[in-house]
């Protein structure tokens, strides 16, 4: 009851990958392919926290 209003870390990690992916997604139809590697290996390192932090809180 207590937990109700405690705030979920994952979520704002999962809106921020999600943003993330989107601007990757965009810089790789413009071609810029260097920043969307770039933002895909920091996409992916953001998902392995957001893992962890499901496995901890479970």
């Amino acid at each position: 009851m207590f937990g109700l209003f405690k705030k979920d870390p994952a979520r704002k990690l999962e809106e921020d990958y999600k943003i993330l992916m989107e601007k990757a997604r965009d810089m790789q139809r413009s071609g810029d392919l260097k920043t969307y590697a770039r933002m895909i290996a920091e996409s992916e390192e953001m998902l392995n926290k957001i893992e962890a932090l499901r496995k901890k809180s479970q």
